[in-house]
């Protein structure tokens, strides 16, 4: 693994910014996002892409380069090819990058462990516009590293940002300890907490992330009273964590107090406050009444959103009443709110683990009438259905729709889609399979490689054999490729294990 604590001894002068010129502010086209978009996708060397760049005469602005790379980022494209593009686009004088386009390139660059190529972006943009590194930009960088680093790693990484942002206070201190929640333990992050709190005052956000995180009760009773020790006033988001986490431990009589006790201070709950009690009630298998609390909740002013709804879902949904789920879904459409992917996955796992490939397919059509894209997630309980019933024409038609539209991971789902091919016999498949995600930028990971490697020699094709391998070797060593197919099923676990 590269290492990413690189500017110990760096010591860059900070330069003055001079106000952002947005290069031909047009509105960005749908068409031009693709353009660039395959360009980014499909070139395979960095002088080919900017070749490519310079010769579609799509004139760059903020706007478009952040939807381009917010698609590479909800693609799993290339990420050394997106670099290349962002560093494209930050080349001309005066032009300058927003916080958004660079949060969102540290991310993908993150999420292939491409930690060293994180602070080469890091220390550029110190130099042209230090303004755009923020905690918003610590946090996404901790978050990639605690993912796969120690504790000990992820918090001198947190030092190493003291000479990149411009105030490095209690923000920052607080997206330390919120990596740590999400990609560590609780108890991890208490120690750090501890020991850091004298260096950096804690404030209400601070005691909140650490709220958000805990899952046992005592714990979190326990950081509420110190919260109030030390003078800091519980707000909405406070009462809210406290409420979830009561909620979670199946102690709705605790949950429902806290909720009066908000209303006795002049706190309203709000919608998130109702989405807890909603997921509560789940828990402790009343359903019924947690659909009730939508009706409640705008009795008292709330109304209701998608993740209110999706709770209230996912409740019938684990209760084995899909009619109910789908009467809850009707109705929010009725009120205005879209079933988002979220509403879907929820309905997808449930068919997965009935073993419901009809219904699940038949959601999914309805999804691409509407428009809504699958989850990686989503789209993994899909493809291992569709293995499980081996049914190959369903397989390649949601290939080739993440092919054309861009959504979910190739590299996740050609594993088990290429398992089912190589099975069954299909090799045409499969190599056409195969091409579609290389032309892509993605890598097949080795396993799949080898076994249709072995079809391939079996049907006698050693030209074919030869290109695919030709290509597998543009990707890198054998044991780079090995690294990162490690790194991949690793991913793959986890992804599929999330929600």
């Amino acid at each position: 693994m590269a290492r990413f604590f690189p500017f110990k001894n760096l010591s860059i002068p900070p330069k003055s910014r001079t106000p952002t010129t947005h290069f031909h502010p047009c509105n960005p086209t749908d068409k031009q996002v693709e353009t660039l978009y395959n360009i980014i996708t499909t070139t395979q060397t960095p002088q080919l892409l900017k070749h490519s760049l310079k010769s579609s005469q799509i004139k760059l602005t903020n706007d478009l380069i952040d939807k381009v790379l917010k698609r590479v980022r909800f693609s799993h494209s290339n990420s050394l090819q997106a670099l290349e593009f962002f560093n494209y686009a930050n080349k001309p004088k005066g032009f300058f990058h927003t916080e958004f386009s660079l949060n969102t390139m540290l991310y993908v660059l993150g999420r292939s462990r491409k930690f060293d190529k994180i602070w080469e972006v890091l220390v550029d943009m110190k130099r042209k516009d230090q303004s755009c590194i923020t905690p918003k930009t610590v946090q996404v960088v901790l978050g990639r590293v605690a993912k796969v680093c120690s504790v000990r790693e992820t918090v001198e990484c947190f030092w190493g940002f003291k000479k990149m942002v411009k105030e490095f206070g209690v923000d920052c201190f607080n997206a330390l300890l919120r990596s740590l929640c999400q990609e560590k333990s609780m108890s991890d992050a208490r120690n750090v907490y501890h020991r850091l709190k004298y260096t950096f005052r804690p404030n209400i956000q601070t005691f909140n992330v650490l709220l958000s995180g805990w899952k046992s009760c005592e714990d979190a009773e326990g950081f509420f009273k110190e919260m109030k020790e030390l003078g800091v006033e519980p707000d909405v988001v406070s009462f809210n964590c406290l409420v979830d986490v009561y909620c979670k431990g199946r102690e709705m009589e605790k949950a429902y107090r806290v909720v009066e006790e908000m209303r006795g201070k002049d706190i309203d709950p709000d919608v998130i406050t109702y989405t807890s009690l909603i997921g509560g009630l789940g828990l402790v298998g009343q359903p019924d009444k947690a659909r009730h609390v939508l009706k409640e909740m705008r009795e008292y002013g709330c109304y209701p959103d998608a993740a209110a709804y999706n709770a209230a879902i996912r409740n019938f949904c684990i209760a084995k009443r899909i009619g109910d789920a789908y009467s809850l879904m009707d109705d929010m459409v009725r009120n205005g709110l879209s079933p988002n992917a979220t509403t879907y996955n929820v309905f997808l796992r449930s068919f997965f683990w009935i073993n419901d490939l009809r219904s699940s397919w038949t959601l999914y059509q309805r999804m691409k009438e509407t428009g809504c894209l699958l989850s990686t997630q989503s789209c993994m309980f899909l493809i291992r259905l569709i293995r499980r019933h081996e049914k190959v024409e369903m397989a390649i038609e949601l290939w080739d729709d993440m092919i054309e539209r861009g959504f979910g991971s190739y590299i996740l789902v050609s594993d088990v889609l290429f398992d089912l091919l190589c099975d069954l016999g299909k090799l045409t498949e499969a190599e056409r399979c195969f091409f579609q995600m290389v032309d892509k930028g993605q890598k097949p990971s080795n396993v799949s490689f080898r076994r249709i490697k072995v079809l391939m020699e079996l049907a006698n094709k050693p030209e074919a054999l030869k290109i695919l391998s030709e290509k597998m070797a543009a990707f890198g060593s054998s044991t780079q490729l090995i690294q990162e197919d490690k790194a991949e099923h690793e991913q793959s676990s986890s992804d599929f294990a999330t929600n």
